[in-house]
């Protein structure tokens, strides 16, 4: 379904009208957590196990009349010592902006709620994502990030389109003339975890055999074991995964061996990455190559190994004549263009249906924040005392289907950020932690490569349809079913 321009010009205002609306005298926040121990436990196997995250908060907004409520969130009972579940959930934009606020909200040992994993997993440095703004330390890692991204911004594009080419490579080589399904998760998990290392690291993965090799699966299995108490897998029938997945958090142990390689990697191959850390923010040689491993692996390649399937199969899937369209424009431009930041940032469908996939389906769906004092929190309808102390959790894929904001809401529709009135909703897609207007500094905890992010998901798209005139997703959005070569080989 198409957005009437007259409508999507409508929705900030009404946003900005309704919150104001609000502005009535506290009331209590509706939702209750349970009994101790049963209402936990009952939430979690809600959460994981009878409905999933979706339905989970879908229906205690629908019982509570309210897009902020009261609920457990895993992980809970019966081995996480000392994790308080009780959250008060925000679903819709206007109480979501909230976690932006740092006047507000404490960022501290929240970056994946109420459950933090054993410091062994970040070498026994608290990195940048578990401080604070107002945390001294702070400032100096996110500095050292902002400009690593400066530094590397010219040979960012380069970097990727190398890897992406041999990605590609592989994948064709792997399309069988009977046009069986060609999976693409491993070899574009290889493409990002070698460009990575290149435009983060200043190492080629090459330089160590081992690295190059497994380097992408030993941040998998060391992302794994930190998340997988707070996730809903699938793989595995229940009640199996509720016992061997969601009650005890996992020990660094397993993960150990790996972790080693990959920091002795960056201290031998990343020497003047870690001195840039050093003598420009103060920090220490094992503080740098933590926090480095940690934006290397959690935020870049966690990130990018989430969300880049979802932008190719959400492309290769649909069947409303998208590609076509995406293809004509990213043409258009390459013919007077080489392909690169500046090229992507010309092509405004491209951009508005990454900025589209964003919304459907963030990388990273939960948000929280602490309340430094007692404040008014308000959504669109009312407006709740929050007391201080108390853990906020905002769903954005509820929130980013707000219909106060969003015109069919639940659908995807790549022209949503197209002209104007499009790009006026920008200022409430928030993926990076933060609204996509925003700017991010060391004062807030906004992704510090979250244009980087945008403009690579850009270049994806645009290369895929310099290279091949169209390709197509099996159901499962994991496979290319259809990888057309391009006639066109006078595009550069």
């Amino acid at each position: 379904m198409m957005i009437t321009t007259a409508s999507m010009a409508l929705r900030p205002t009404l946003l900005l009208a309704s919150t104001a609306a609000s502005g009535g005298p506290p009331r209590a926040i509706p939702g209750s957590y349970g009994l101790p121990l049963l209402g936990p436990l009952k939430d979690r196997l809600d959460y994981f196990w009878f409905q999933g995250p979706d339905e989970f908060f879908r229906r205690r907004m629908a019982a509570h009349g309210s897009t902020v409520f009261r609920t457990n969130m895993p992980p809970t009972f019966p081995f996480f010592v000392g994790v308080d579940p009780r959250v008060v959930a925000l679903l819709d934009c206007a109480s979501f902006a909230a976690l932006f606020d740092a006047s507000l909200v404490d960022k501290r040992d929240v970056l994946i709620g109420p459950y933090t994993p054993s410091l062994a997993f970040t070498g026994g440095t608290r990195v940048a994502v578990y401080l604070d703004p107002s945390e001294p330390a702070h400032a100096r890692v996110k500095s050292f990030c902002l400009d690593l991204l400066r530094r590397n911004a010219r040979a960012w594009p380069s970097e990727f389109l190398r890897s992406l080419d041999a990605m590609l490579s592989a994948v064709e080589s792997d399309m069988p003339s009977a046009g069986k399904p060609a999976n693409f998760v491993l070899p574009l998990q290889k493409c990002i975890f070698s460009f990575l290392c290149r435009c983060m690291v200043g190492a080629d993965p090459s330089a160590d055999p081992t690295i190059a090799e497994f380097g992408f699966a030993m941040l998998d299995k060391w992302l794994a074991l930190q998340l997988l108490p707070t996730q809903k897998v699938g793989v595995i029938p229940q009640p199996l995964e509720e016992l061997l997945l969601h009650s005890f958090p996992f020990p660094f142990a397993l993960v150990s061996g790996d972790y080693r390689k990959l920091y002795d990697f960056v201290d031998k191959h990343g020497g003047e990455v870690v001195r840039l850390a050093e003598a420009e923010y103060g920090l220490k040689k094992d503080e740098a190559i933590n926090n480095i491993l940690f934006v290397l692996g959690f935020n870049a390649f966690g990130g990018f190994s989430v969300f880049f399937p979802f932008l190719i199969s959400s492309i290769g899937g649909d069947r409303s004549g998208l590609r076509a369209k995406l293809r004509e424009e990213a043409r258009r431009v390459l013919e007077a263009k080489e392909l690169g930041f500046e090229a992507v940032r010309e092509m405004e469908l491209v951009r508005s249906a990454v900025y589209e996939v964003l919304r459907m389906k963030p990388p990273v769906p939960l948000q929280y924040g602490r309340a430094r004092a007692d404040f008014v929190l308000r959504s669109h309808d009312a407006a709740f005392q929050v007391a201080k102390g108390e853990l906020l959790c905002g769903y954005q894929p509820a929130a980013m289907r707000d219909p106060r904001v969003f015109d069919d809401p639940d659908s995807f529709v790549p022209e949503r950020f197209v002209g104007e009135r499009g790009r006026a909703l920008l200022q409430y897609l928030y993926w990076s932690n933060g609204p996509e207007t925003g700017r991010p500094t060391t004062e807030n905890k906004q992704c510090a490569a979250k244009d980087y992010v945008v403009d690579t998901a850009c270049l994806l798209v645009a290369e895929m349809f310099r290279r091949y005139d169209d390709f197509q997703c099996d159901d499962g959005g994991l496979a290319f079913t259809k990888l057309d070569k391009a006639t066109m080989a006078q595009v550069k």
